[in-house]
């Protein structure tokens, strides 16, 4: 008898390879070299991160599953994971000042954030419930400790402990509802989930998917399940800060499209009731919290729950335009959010990092470049166009109108005018206020990244069709 075990095909993984180890050797350097490594470990992880977006962009788009049916390849994997990679290395590439001028410039710090991306790429391809869950563990463990990751300040370690304890609830509460799914309709892969459910898919069935929306709904910061971003974001180290806000974001986005659309296809009215619920709460929280919000990293923090309750509203019209209106704004997103987080950690006065919103007083004064970059952003997220940020919401309410989904269109708009206030507010702040003082001169990498995020929100009218037509395709590729 023949008892060969079949070699699954390695070929659409390899980016996930490269990382993994990449990781092993950078483990075993920086631990040869200690921490005069840091530096040299930061470029390398960079490249490393960039080479693996190269041989992701080469992949093809056609359809591939490996492993048993535990991961997929397709056209939406390598759009996600394109963006996932570029929100890793722009985070990490504007994080060696702050670190070095705080005194905590590890080695640790680049693999950790190389590590959380392996569990993010493989969170985005993942086929069925066994490799989610595993995709997302990396990921979380990885962010727990990064979240901590300046030892000797109470506010990060406390940041880094809410991080770990109320993660570890949202994963029980995801873990139990995979174990529901699985439960009712004996299968853990995607496809054969929708399969099984094609008819009545039952009580239990609906109630794992709740507890598996859940989790999900943690890890994407939407409301109810956003307690712990405001102190969070906070209190990490503002390069944390702006990575959560960025890649995982765009990860676990990419995960709720993927189980949503691959899983449950046949149970759409089910699941767009849960989704549409964390929409709006996620949209109107994150309008009216900001309000009265005087430190500009939590300020961020809600304005990325309203984020994803608008992203959340592509989700839920459950179509190929609400899908690619999704890709869209998680594309648009990303630049508006490392750009905002480059002029916050730009924020730097004798020695001392400012996170004040009065702290920008009479910037357009004293830094008038810097100011205008900082007020794109603002008014990007405002969405005022003819910015990258108007377009972004553009799609998905115009792909929920076309879904039926015209009340949620109307919410999302309602709740985009009340959020407006408080991004004007930081623009009013700058450019009438008084001057509080001078701001030390923005280091080169800063400077970089803050041009590229200021170009693309304003020229993206122009040149729309790359993205769009990338995101369409990517779209199409789960139908």
């Amino acid at each position: 008898m023949n008892y060969a075990i079949p070699v699954p095909a390695l070929w659409p993984a390899l980016p996930e390879i490269l990382l993994s180890v990449g990781v092993l050797a950078l483990v075993l350097f920086g631990a040869v070299r200690g921490e005069r490594s840091a530096g040299t470990v930061r470029l390398a992880t960079l490249a490393l991160l960039l080479v693996t977006l190269v041989v992701v962009l080469a992949m093809p788009n056609e359809r591939v599953v490996t492993f048993s049916g535990s991961f997929v390849l397709d056209g939406f994997a390598k759009f996600m994971k394109a963006l996932t990679l570029i929100a890793s290395a722009a985070a990490l590439f504007i994080s060696g000042d702050y670190f070095r001028r705080e005194g905590i410039d590890r080695f640790e710090y680049p693999l950790l954030v190389l590590l959380a991306t392996t569990g993010m790429m493989v969170m985005i391809s993942a086929g069925d419930l066994i490799a989610l869950y595993m995709g997302l563990e990396l990921l979380s463990l990885a962010s727990y400790v990064i979240a901590a990751f300046h030892r000797d300040d109470a506010r990060s370690t406390e940041a880094g402990l809410k991080y770990f304890v109320l993660g570890a609830l949202s994963s029980g509460m995801l873990l139990y509802g995979a174990s529901l799914v699985y439960g009712f309709t004996g299968t853990v892969q995607f496809d054969v989930i929708a399969t099984v459910l094609r008819g009545d898919p039952g009580l239990g069935a609906i109630l794992g998917l709740v507890f598996v929306s859940a989790g999900i709904a943690f890890k994407i910061s939407a409301a109810p399940f956003h307690m712990w971003t405001p102190d969070v974001y906070e209190g990490s180290p503002t390069p944390v800060t702006a990575f959560f806000a960025s890649a995982p974001k765009i990860a676990a986005m990419a995960l709720a499209v993927r189980l949503f659309v691959g899983a449950f296809p046949n149970i759409l009215g089910e699941w767009r009731q849960i989704v549409i619920f964390l929409a709006i709460a996620s949209m109107l929280l994150g309008s009216f919290a900001a309000i009265g919000q005087r430190n500009i990293k939590r300020l961020m923090a809600y304005s990325s729950i309203g984020n994803v309750g608008y992203a959340l509203i592509g989700v839920a019209a459950g179509t190929v335009d609400g899908i690619q209106g999704v890709l869209i704004y998680m594309a648009i997103y990303l630049v508006m959010t490392l750009g905002a987080f480059a002029c916050i950690l730009g924020m730097r006065r004798q020695g001392v990092n400012l996170e004040g919103v009065d702290d920008l007083s009479g910037l357009a004064r004293t830094h008038p470049g810097y100011a205008f970059c900082l007020a794109m952003m603002m008014l990007s997220l405002a969405g005022i166009p003819p910015l990258a940020g108007f377009f972004s919401k553009l799609y998905v309410f115009a792909a929920a109108v076309q879904a039926g989904l015209t009340a949620l269109a109307v919410i999302g708009v309602v709740a985009s005018v009340i959020g407006a206030y408080y991004y004007l507010r930081i623009v009013k702040v700058m450019y009438f206020d008084e001057p509080t003082g001078d701001f030390e001169p923005l280091p080169a990498n800063i400077r970089a990244v803050l041009a590229v995020s200021t170009a693309f929100m304003l020229l993206f009218w122009l040149i729309p069709a790359p993205l769009v037509g990338a995101a369409t395709v990517a779209a199409r590729s789960l139908f």
